[in-house]
Parts: structure tokens; C-alpha cells; sequence
């Protein structure tokens, strides 16, 4: 199997152009040669099946969408309280619309993961990771809430973000930020 990393990646960031653009169907080892411009076959020298590369690209996701300590550090210096939960959901929908891409590859691997209970297995275990480390941020962070105020902001901005992205109209005139206001006014508590 090859081992050049930064092939590897490219190859991986390719692999997650094709899944949000054509869907898993559509995540083919030729698929991906094409979208990353290298020879057909080069993929199938990274990655040993289709299942593999299905996995990698999850990783691959989590580590584009992940930011970095020190831009979290930033985010959180604000005194806690309802509007910064409201800053950081701002933030977060940001970050994840600069990388539509990741994120509506995310969705059709969760997608994938109803079909294939490897990956379902490794999805939950980076998800629950991811969500249990933000309720564990927000309680050490001495926010509003508890641990179910993290989980209903989690429901609530993953849902705003699979409309924004797939459905933009769905509602109305209503821009994403004032959604992400509305959702933090009734689901975070007053200090």
C-alpha cells in the first residue's frame, strides 16, 4: 500500500468533493483519480476497499471540520453566558459553511452508515466523542444549561445547517444567524 501522506490526503479530499457532489453511489476509486487529477488505479494503491476509503474519508472530514486549540481558546474568552452560546453557534455554523464540502460529505456518510454497520460503528464513536466533549466544555466553561441545553443545540444547528445547505429557501427570508438566535433564546437559559 502506498504511504505518500500528502497523496494520500489528496486523494481523501478528493473522495469527499465526489461523495458531496454524487453521493456514496457515486464514490468510485476511478471517481476519485478523476476528481484528484492522478492516474486511474493511484487510489486503489492507497486504499485497500471501498469500505476503507469510506472510513479514512470520515477521518478525514473530522480533521478538516476540527479547529484548531487555539482558535477555540479565542472563541472562548467572552464572559460565558446566553450570547456567547450564541457567538459560538454563529462561529461554528461558519466554520462548517466554509466546508460545505466536509459536511455535506458528513451527511451522506451518515447516510452510508445506515447501510454498513462498520462505519455506522466508527460515525458514532467520533460523534459522541465530538458531543460529549463539547457538553464537557460548555459545563467546564461555566455556561448556561446543562448537558441536555448542549444536546438541543446540537439537534438544532445540525438541522439548520442539512436546510441551509440542501433546502436554502425552506425558510423564507430568514437568514441563518437569526435562526441560530431564535433556536439560543429558547433553548439556552438566562445566566
Amino acid at each position: 500500500m502506498a504511504r505518500n501522506p500528502e497523496r494520500r490526503a489528496a486523494l481523501l479530499d478528493a473522495a469527499i468533493e465526489v461523495l458531496a457532489d454524487e453521493g456514496a453511489r457515486g464514490l468510485t476509486f476511478r471517481a476519485v483519480d478523476a476528481r484528484a487529477g492522478v492516474p486511474t488505479g493511484t487510489s486503489s494503491n492507497y486504499f485497500n476497499d471501498r469500505d476503507q476509503l469510506l472510513s479514512q474519508v470520515g477521518d478525514r472530514i473530522f480533521v478538516r471540520l476540527t479547529p484548531a486549540p487555539d482558535a477555540l481558546e479565542t472563541a472562548m474568552l467572552p464572559t460565558p453566558g446566553r450570547q456567547l452560546v450564541l457567538e459560538l453557534m454563529r462561529w461554528v455554523a461558519r466554520r462548517l459553511a466554509a466546508e460545505r464540502t466536509c459536511y455535506l460529505g458528513l451527511f451522506e456518510l451518515r447516510l452510508e452508515a445506515v447501510r454498513r454497520p462498520e462505519l455506522r460503528t466508527q460515525l458514532t464513536k467520533v460523534l459522541r466523542s465530538d458531543l460529549d466533549e463539547n457538553i464537557r466544555g460548555h459545563l467546564a466553561a461555566g455556561m448556561p444549561g446543562d448537558a441536555d441545553t448542549v444536546r438541543l443545540l446540537y439537534f438544532a444547528l445540525t438541522g439548520l445547517l442539512l436546510d441551509h445547505f440542501t433546502v436554502p429557501g425552506l425558510h423564507g427570508d430568514r437568514d441563518l444567524d437569526d435562526l441560530i438566535e431564535t433556536v439560543v433564546a429558547r433553548i439556552v437559559p438566562e445566566a
